[in-house]
């Protein structure tokens, strides 16, 4: 079995998000997938079997199967369109997000994505003491994303990992607006055994969608203020929708030897 590491929302190898690319005839039991992600050990590792009407895609981390992975879907993209389908600019996975569709142009990976109902909570003391900044407001997705009153506060932040498992969100995001592009963002899931996340795709389903109406933007330029860094283009679609896009760079490509 091949296995591809594709450095995602990014150009230049070693910076941006890190995923593991499997690309199988058949599926293996789930503790297999699960232990190969854990000895891949990166934010995810996505498993990709061929279907009739496209792909099915599923996305581990080292802790647990997740329901939707940006970076690793850019990944994926990358890695069927210039390997498996090169004269396609086009490629639909089945996923647990339901049907994406991820289309080529030019140099950047565009995905479909959903987003999700964003609601505004209270900003608590816990969030503080978890951040060491106190937000400014807090929104309620399927992540958590805190806004904070300048983008210094995001890019030097060091969270209390303990403590951001006890408030609320799968992903807990931190944003402000940006400088140099419409908003920085950092994000910390150690709910799915990931300290940080480099550049998180499915975040930005709701840190865009935030951002989007507070600009009054349909179009929002986001940069993820991680150690390694990288840029996502987003584009409110309506009806629920949002197109995430940004390059993949190849730094990889291995086989498994071990049996799954």
């Amino acid at each position: 079995m091949k296995q591809y590491i594709v450095d995602a929302f990014t150009n230049k190898p070693f910076s941006g998000n890190p995923a593991a690319v499997c690309v199988m005839e058949s599926w293996p039991s789930e503790e297999s997938m699960m232990k190969l992600a854990m000895e891949n050990n990166l934010s995810e590792t996505a498993f990709i079997v061929k279907e009739n009407t496209g792909y099915h895609l599923r996305w581990f981390t080292p802790g647990t199967e997740v329901e939707l992975c940006g970076h690793a879907t850019l990944a994926s993209s990358y890695v069927i369109l210039n390997f498996y389908e090169k004269d396609s600019d086009e490629v639909r996975f089945n996923t647990l997000s339901g049907e994406l569709i991820i289309r080529k142009r030019n140099n950047r990976y565009e995905m479909n994505f959903p987003t999700y109902q964003l609601e505004e909570i209270p900003v608590t003391d816990e969030m503080e003491k978890a951040f060491g900044v106190r937000p400014i407001k807090a929104v309620l997705g399927l992540d958590l994303v805190c806004v904070f009153e300048n983008e210094e506060h995001v890019r030097i932040m060091n969270p209390n990992q303990e403590l951001l498992t006890e408030i609320p969100g799968r992903i807990q995001n931190a944003t402000a607006k940006g400088s140099e592009t419409d908003c920085v963002s950092r994000s910390f899931c150690p709910k799915l055994s990931i300290a940080e996340d480099p550049v998180c795709g499915s975040a930005h389903c709701q840190i865009a969608d935030y951002w989007s109406r507070v600009l009054n933007k349909k179009e929002i330029d986001a940069y993820q203020a991680s150690k390694r860094g990288g840029y996502l283009h987003c584009e409110l679609l309506g009806n629920g929708r949002i197109a995430i896009s940004g390059e993949a760079t190849l730094v990889a490509v291995s086989e498994i030897v071990a049996e799954l």
